[in-house]
């Protein structure tokens, strides 16, 4: 009877293991299905030696999240222009020449963003930087508009207003050692919560610093997650010793976008848009100027939406600013309260520390420079000579040295060194195939020091960014801001502010540096 009741409970035990293996075989043979397209043309690319199943996962986990790029290039500069590596299944492929970097961003086939960035969600949401397909194309649409130039004129006040407040901090630092970042980033959130979202800074200037450092961390931890293969699960991350300190720190910056969006609903309530007619008068009489910088500003980068839209006739709802302009969509429906909350913490990330970073390689780089620095401060005297008036949009318009040297420091430093796609169908580049669901990998840091388009390309040559120059060169060839369908939003924005920050920076001091 025993006997019996043994062989009874066998049986089904055999059944379930039989199951759960055909299971895993099916799931084995599906993956295997889908991913040998990838992995049959990705080998045809040049990679290092790779082991089977793992790939080149050793690669990564013998160096730090630190020392990745450093890695990155140079296997990049062993391999040459195209280099594929292979996590698992998963192929990774490095591009580094523009004509075929041009090729993948020129195509809105390959707009879509690799499931890597998943790793902002619970900072981002939702977030315009990493949607894709329609969602991504009708946010990018409704704020498009609010970054146009005739806008963005109108902040210049605010954007010396802060610039100034900033000069007036670093006055305890004279002749002293510290970190510029730091004190930018503080400047750089002010600003944009003035210009972008229309709140005083004296409103939040009690988060400031604490919002800014708490980027940086969190920046630290999604860029160990993307370098770090153990990281990526969500399920081991939970367990990992940067759970708690993102949870603290998402806190933070969590609390200080709801903080700007509850003093821009308290602003809208007591102003409700005053004054419509004075601002369309203000319109009016901007269009000339704008197209002397929209000029200046298109021979730098290839062609987009960004360019376009200027020279199109706006509603008076488009000529809102941007948190205006969601807040408005809220009132009328086409908004929720999520979707303006992934907005402002989306602008408030990427808008305040690219331009904290660009600044302080700028700043870094004229210390380093110092005849770089004397023919900025050359050209500052010819424009304001001894007057200490402020800086005007006209003004940044007319700083064509600074503007190169802005754009050569952007050429070596890019604050995005690295960026993906994630190819929707097969692409072709020159001799190779690059296969569907493969991860594009943009590499900047890299096509921007091309010997083809930069002669020199290590050394820092302002003048490679004088018309002629410009050009004869694949506009692809310089692409700090991304390009194509899904170029950065914030490229002028970034520009402006720059050219008003760091000329009132100079204005008042000289810079020294021990970068090497």
């Amino acid at each position: 009877m025993d006997t019996e009741l043994t062989a009874t409970l066998y049986l089904p035990n055999i059944s379930y293991s039989l199951l759960a293996i055909i299971i895993a075989m099916l799931i084995t043979l599906h993956y295997y299905i889908e991913t040998r397209h990838v992995i049959r043309l990705s080998l045809k690319l040049p990679h290092p030696p790779r082991i089977p199943i793992i790939g080149h996962l050793l690669i990564t986990l013998k160096i730090n999240s630190e020392d990745a790029l450093i890695c990155f290039v140079k296997l990049c500069a062993k391999y040459g222009s195209v280099l594929s590596l292979f996590y698992g299944t998963r192929a990774f492929i490095f591009l580094t020449d523009p004509q075929d970097i041009e090729v993948i961003l020129n195509n809105p086939e390959h707009i879509d963003k690799p499931a890597e960035y998943r790793c902002f969600k619970p900072w981002l949401g939702d977030s315009i930087l990493f949607n894709n397909g329609a969602k991504w194309l009708k946010e990018r649409q409704t704020i498009l508009a609010t970054f146009r130039m005739q806008i963005l004129r109108k902040c210049v006040p605010l954007f010396y207003e802060n610039s100034q407040d900033l000069v007036r901090r670093l006055a305890q630092n004279i002749n002293e050692r510290f970190n510029c970042h730091e004190h930018l980033s503080v400047a750089t959130f002010n600003m944009l919560v003035e210009a972008e979202m229309g709140i005083s800074r004296k409103k939040i200037e009690d988060i400031s610093f604490n919002y800014t450092t708490a980027v940086i961390k969190l920046s630290e931890i999604v860029h160990k997650r993307q370098i770090d293969m153990s990281l990526q699960s969500d399920l081991l991350f939970r367990f990992s010793k940067f759970a708690k300190l993102q949870q603290e720190l998402l806190h933070t910056v969590h609390s200080a976008a709801r903080l700007v969006i509850q003093e821009k609903w308290k602003d809208i309530e007591e102003k409700q848009f005053k004054n419509k007619h004075q601002i369309e008068a203000e319109n009016l009489t901007e269009n000339a100027e704008n197209g002397i910088n929209t000029i200046n500003y298109k021979m730098h980068y290839a062609r987009d939406d960004l360019d376009d839209i200027e020279n199109v006739d706006m509603s008076e709802k488009k000529q809102l600013h941007f948190l205006e302009m969601l807040m408005d969509m809220r009132k009328n429906g086409e908004m929720t309260d999520k979707e303006i909350l992934n907005f402002v913490n989306s602008i408030l990330f990427a808008a305040h520390e690219t331009i904290a970073a660009a600044s302080s390689f700028v700043l870094c780089t004229l210390g380093c420079l110092p005849e770089i620095q004397a023919r900025v401060h050359d050209e500052l005297d010819s424009i304001f000579y001894d007057s200490d008036r402020e800086c005007t949009f006209q003004d940044t318009i007319n700083m064509k040295y600074l503007d190169r040297v802005i754009l050569e420091t952007l050429r070596l430093f890019p604050v995005v060194p690295l960026f993906g796609r994630k190819l929707n169908k097969d692409a072709r580049i020159g001799n190779y195939v690059l296969p569907k669901d493969a991860i594009i990998l943009i590499f900047p840091v890299v096509s921007h020091r091309t010997e083809k388009y930069y002669p020199n390309p290590l050394v820092f040559n302002p003048d490679n960014f004088l018309p002629d120059n410009m050009r004869q060169r694949n506009s692809y060839a310089y692409i700090p801001f991304s390009a194509g369908p899904r170029s950065c939003l914030g490229r002028k924005y970034s520009m402006l502010t720059l050219k008003v920050l760091l000329s009132t920076l100079l204005r008042n001091y000289r810079i020294t540096s021990d970068v090497s």
